[in-house]
């Protein structure tokens, strides 16, 4: 049985009050709080463990050692990695799509094309900008239909000339859930690499590369109740062996001479310096935490909030919902105006009532663009969220609309 407030004990940060109201935390889509299990693991290697990594014969660099390379090997159970070596850590999402898009400078050629679509976050755009600018490759995007990904436009665009496709698997505006199983074998089938950006599907649904058949795939700690400062990038070994290091020095050297040297094996030829040991393991400890949850539980849960809560914001009036209307389709993330009030005062009003929500362009002013609005409000939804959090969003969207009656 899911025990949402059982879960609510484990975050203690949830327990205060705002604005002279009770916390409603519904900016999850931007990061995640965390639970006393990761505070805990956090603090536990600061006071026992605090050591440099891979290089020291002392014990507590042992124990370090030990404990981050576990922290790799539960991140590759978690996503059905085939080997460790497969499994690189970096500073986050952004991190792992700009190191997919070096590679890529590394192969395309004029005339080549990278396709990725209008939902996308700037992370993975503009390091695709920049490889398209630096190669003479095309960038080409796929549009919307219906507030979800068009396929017959993905279909007609994905020719041969296609190198790379790199989409997100859950839209960070739209909540659309990408098929991202089928467009892999469709990538493939024209012998295109498939990149996905995973960071907002990793916290909320099970995921297994494997299955997925991507060859990269990238997310983050801090929206799965994990560290800030820390993220995965997966990559299929025999790219990563092809892969070129970003960063140098440090940890990621085999030999040094004095004119030139030689890398490690994976996966640590890529993580040069001293890694994120704390943020590996505070990521090992969510993950924990996550799984002891269950995954699907998790995905369940969620769904049943968006359930609960769209058709009570369908029925403001004068509240536009973007993205698919079809729930099937959707994460937990629902992004809004309310009339023509602009979504900074309307977070501002929210927030008076005690509910943390997002307002802006959200990292996707392509999509806003297309969308043509200049930004939306977005609340969205986590594993500490309520009905009874729905029902405050809505409560205290009604008081706003009410208060600002005559703008709209």
């Amino acid at each position: 049985m899911f025990d949402v407030e059982a879960i609510r004990k484990d975050f203690p940060i949830l327990d205060q009050i705002v604005n002279d109201e009770p916390l409603i935390y519904l900016d999850n889509a931007a990061t995640t709080q965390k639970p006393l299990a990761v505070l805990e693991a956090i603090n536990r290697y600061y006071e026992q463990d605090n050591a440099n990594v891979h290089r020291g014969v002392h014990t507590l660099a042992e124990r370090a050692t030990a404990s981050y390379e576990a922290a790799r090997e539960t991140i590759r159970k978690f996503i059905n990695a085939g080997s460790t070596k497969e499994v690189l850590f970096t500073r986050g999402t952004t991190t792992s799509l700009n190191w997919v898009a070096r590679f890529a400078e590394e192969t395309l050629t004029e005339g080549d094309q990278v396709l990725i679509s209008v939902m996308e976050h700037h992370s993975n755009i503009i390091p695709w900008q920049e490889a398209c600018r630096k190669t003479g490759a095309e960038l080409v995007y796929v549009y919307l239909k219906d507030g979800a990904l068009d396929m017959d436009d993905l279909r007609a665009k994905l020719t041969d000339k296609v190198k790379f496709v790199s989409l997100a698997h859950a839209s960070n505006v739209l909540g659309v859930i990408n098929p991202i199983k089928e467009i892999t074998q469709m990538a493939h089938k024209v012998g295109a690499i498939m990149v996905v950006d995973g960071a907002q599907s990793t916290p909320h649904m099970k995921i297994d590369v494997q299955d997925l058949d991507v060859d990269f795939f990238a997310f983050s700690g801090h929206k799965m109740a994990g560290p800030t400062g820390i993220g995965v990038l997966y990559g299929k070994e025999k790219y990563l062996e092809q892969m070129s290091p970003v960063e140098f020095g440090g940890e990621m050297i085999d030999f040094v001479y004095e004119q030139s040297a030689s890398w490690k094996e994976l996966p640590w030829k890529f993580e040069a310096g001293t890694p994120n040991m704390a943020g590996a393991i505070g990521l090992a400890a969510a993950v924990d935490y996550l799984e002891n949850l269950g995954m699907e539980a998790i995905e369940a849960h969620e769904q049943e909030l968006i359930a609960y809560v769209f058709p009570k914001l369908q029925a403001i009036e004068g509240l536009t919902i973007y993205g698919s209307q079809d729930l099937a389709q959707r994460s937990g993330v629902i992004a809004f105006n309310l009339g023509d009030l602009h979504p900074h005062d309307l977070a501002t009003a929210l927030d008076y009532e005690g509910v943390a929500v997002r307002a802006g362009h959200h990292c996707a002013q392509p999509l806003l663009q297309y969308l043509e609005v200049p930004a939306t409000a977005r609340a969205s939804f986590y594993i500490y969220n309520t009905k009874a959090d729905c029902d405050k969003l809505v409560d205290a969207l009604l008081k706003t609309k009410e208060f600002f009656n005559g703008t709209f």
